[in-house]
């Protein structure tokens, strides 16, 4: 008589399997995929300029299990969604929030992982430890993306809701916000706990984060509206999910990998 273990472990190998044979088949197709390059973890570039990360390992994998290849192009993060509405690319992945006003825009995939917003500081910050002491200094400035996430979570959760607020400043890259903070041309910089964790690891202490979460987003990849391509990806972010692929990539991506190296 097997035993309940054995059971479990038939049928979790039962369900991979399954899942596995009921992903959809390219047949070959090139998907022009564009990102921005600028997310640790996710995507990135290396010591060696190589673009690495979490989601080029997972949509790697996809290609191999439902036989399609990727051609990557890079883009601003303020450009990618308009973009993709346009047809310009089949998809965009960097880190991007599910949001209800973007999918007017373009289709999202189901989330493929969950992040918090951080608050991250230079290294020696010692002026303000969270939202409330940072809204309460008028000195202290804000970089953000305009359009993003960090930007409405900046304008509406720390500041007073005024999205012509002169203590955030704008800027056109994601990096171009964290040289900002390093340089101390402003304060403060929000993002993804994932993104946060990356940059203050490469930091040597030049970074940190500060205060209570803000909040979590569902990040997604990107279509335009009412791409085929939706639902294979679907498939394959489930598939992924059921076979234990998207925890081995958390582990190596978020725990094992140490940048710089």
């Amino acid at each position: 008589m097997k035993t309940a273990a054995a059971l479990l472990g038939l049928s979790l190998a039962l369900s991979t399997a399954a899942a596995a044979q009921t992903l959809p088949d390219l047949g070959g197709k090139e998907i022009v995929v564009v990102t921005e390059n600028a997310y640790p973890p996710l995507q990135f570039l290396d010591a060696s300029g190589a673009a690495i990360g979490w989601e080029y390992d997972a949509m790697a994998e996809m290609a191999k299990r439902m036989n399609f290849t990727v051609r990557y192009e890079n883009i601003s993060w303020e450009a990618m969604i308009p973009a993709v509405s346009e047809g310009q690319f089949d998809l965009g992945m960097t880190g991007i929030t599910i949001r209800d006003d973007r999918k007017e825009k373009v289709d999202f995939s189901d989330s493929y992982m969950t992040s918090e917003m951080v608050m991250m500081v230079r290294g020696d910050e010692a002026r303000f430890s969270d939202k409330a002491s940072f809204a309460a200094n008028a000195e202290l400035l804000m970089a953000a993306q305009p359009g993003t996430t960090p930007f409405y979570v900046g304008v509406y959760e720390v500041l007073d809701g005024d999205e012509a607020n002169p203590r955030i400043k704008l800027f056109e890259t994601f990096g171009a916000t964290v040289e900002a903070l390093r340089a101390g041309d402003v304060d403060l910089v929000l993002t993804d706990g994932t993104a946060g964790a990356g940059y203050v690891e490469a930091s040597n202490g030049g970074l940190k984060i500060v205060g209570e979460k803000l909040g979590t987003e569902d990040f997604g990849f990107i279509f335009p509206k009412g791409s085929d391509l939706v639902g294979p990806m679907n498939a394959g972010i489930a598939a992924l999910r059921a076979d234990g692929t998207i925890e081995a990539l958390n582990k190596k991506w978020f725990l094992d990998y140490k940048m710089g190296q």
